[in-house]
């Protein structure tokens, strides 16, 4: 098989099951916001985004060194496997029982410090949440290092298609955002078991005892994880850090508005993050095996073709979000429209980043990310702490966007001098691209006024799709027998 053929098959997989993932994301959270109501649902969300940068310390980047250690192994050196696993997972282990072991003994403190007693028993919940998300985590990063893409992406489909059964059944019979919080953690439970089962049986167990560790690969995985784990850390700040301000500063209501509203972004994210899942151990081991031109067109490719849909995306976002959210989510999160408009934006730099940041941790640029996101992030709390107070949620999302462009435009600068990126090409279809999405956005704009239901507002997206494609096909922007073929 082709390099072409099996990237298509992978991805085609990772697409499912990130298809089957976002009907199960997208459904529970429209179920959610209506079943818990502003406050209570900003509250579920606001200690899951104080679990993710706690959860900072139960990974430290030590999953993601391990896969990459396995990327570079799996096909010259597969007896070093079960090393890779047992050092990884031994690091991993030891880092999860100091943080849960301080959290159990902080939670109140922890609750107290953001002013939300409400918090509490989510906090004291919280230490299973974050055992098993760690070992979520590190399931699926030491399958996407195997390029076993197929079974990551059933692994994600299982925990979210899960996670939607469980949170929304624990709700409706009555336990609220706790219900709601124990089906999240019951989901990772299963995918976290499940995965560590998978890699024992299929990869640990076939190459136990082939063959001795080679020198310096214990130390080796310690020393990659270090400036993963300043890219993790800076990467939590950048994404969570602000929800977690924004209940500082004001209230479970506006981190309803400002959690819906990303996840919203999330939502409409999936191709391009099955995508850059797929993607990022084969730029590694193209480079691993001199093919430099090569990983660099298959990068072109994945970025032109991913503007083309998120640009017109964003513009989408931004003109029907308030009857969106008014017909989808009821009219008490009016507030989250502003909020929403702006992330829009968000959305396009989203999809250059999911294909281009962690395809750097395997191309051995780890550090000059870590560098980039440390201080990117920084900014990012600094202007949500001068933002939020004075214009409110809308300001974290002001906050996000200005350091995310920064972030973005560095992630593509450094990807160009490992690949010598045609920017003369990339320019000219970006600018094909701006334009066929101008002729949507007024055929869009010009319509919107007229949505009062359901359908109209399906008409109308329908309309603005029809728009694109037909201009997106005549430009050339879109070659529609490929696109048929690769489907």
């Amino acid at each position: 098989m082709t390099l072409a053929a099996r990237l298509t098959s992978r991805f085609k997989a990772e697409f499912l099951g990130r298809i089957v993932a976002m009907l199960s994301s997208g459904l529970l959270m429209v179920l959610l916001a209506r079943l818990l109501g502003p406050d209570e649902y900003g509250l579920l969300f606001l200690a899951i985004s104080v679990f993710t940068a706690i959860g900072i310390f139960t990974k430290l980047g030590i999953a993601k060194s391990g896969s990459r250690y396995v990327a570079e192994y799996k096909e010259k050196d597969p007896g070093q496997l079960p090393h890779i696993f047992r050092t990884s997972l031994s690091f991993n282990l030891a880092a999860i029982a100091i943080v849960v072991a301080a959290v159990v003994v902080g939670h109140r403190g922890i609750a107290a410090v953001l002013d939300e007693p409400g918090l509490t028993p989510f906090l004291l919940l919280g230490a299973l949440y974050l055992i098993f998300e760690a070992l979520s985590a590190y399931a699926r990063l030491m399958l996407q290092g195997l390029e076993e893409i197929e079974t990551a992406a059933t692994l994600h489909a299982i925990n979210r298609g899960c996670r939607l059964v469980f949170a929304v059944g624990l709700v409706l019979l009555g336990f609220g955002g706790i219900g709601a919080f124990v089906g999240y953690i019951l989901s990772l439970a299963i995918t976290a078991i499940g995965g560590l089962v998978v890699i024992y049986v299929r990869f640990y167990r076939e190459h136990e005892g082939s063959a001795a560790a080679v020198d310096g690969l214990r130390r080796r995985i310690g020393e990659y994880s270090i400036p993963l784990t300043a890219t993790s850390t800076a990467n939590v700040l950048d994404k969570q850090v602000d929800t977690i301000l924004v209940g500082y500063f004001m209230t479970p209501v506006a981190v309803s508005y400002y959690v819906l509203s990303k996840q919203i972004v999330q939502f409409v994210e999936t191709p391009v993050t099955a995508l850059g899942f797929t993607l990022s151990p084969t730029f590694g081991a193209q480079k691993a095996d001199g093919n430099v031109e090569r990983a660099a067109r298959i990068y072109e490719t994945a970025l032109t073709n991913s503007l083309l849909l998120y640009i017109p995306v964003a513009a989408g976002v931004i003109l029907v979000a308030e009857p969106t959210l008014d017909l989808v989510f009821g009219d008490e999160y009016a507030g989250a429209v502003p909020v929403l408009q702006i992330l829009g934006l968000y959305a396009v730099l989203q999809a250059i980043t999911k294909i281009t940041s962690n395809g750097l941790d395997f191309l051995g640029r780890a550090r000059e990310r870590a560098i980039v996101k440390g201080v990117t992030a920084g900014l990012n709390v600094v202007l949500n702490v001068l933002l939020i107070p004075t214009m409110g949620v809308v300001g974290a999302a002001v906050a996000t966007v200005i350091t995310y462009s920064l972030y973005t435009f560095a992630n593509v600068y450094i990807i160009h001098q490992e690949f010598e990126l045609r920017i003369g090409y990339l320019a000219r279809h970006i600018s094909r691209t701006v334009a066929v999405t101008g002729v949507m956005a007024m055929v869009v704009f010009a319509t919107v006024d007229f949505v009062d239901g359901f359908l109209s507002l399906a008409l109308v997206v329908g309309l603005g799709v029809a728009v694109w494609s037909s201009l997106s096909i005549l430009t050339g922007l879109l070659d529609i027998n490929r696109l048929a073929a690769m489907l």
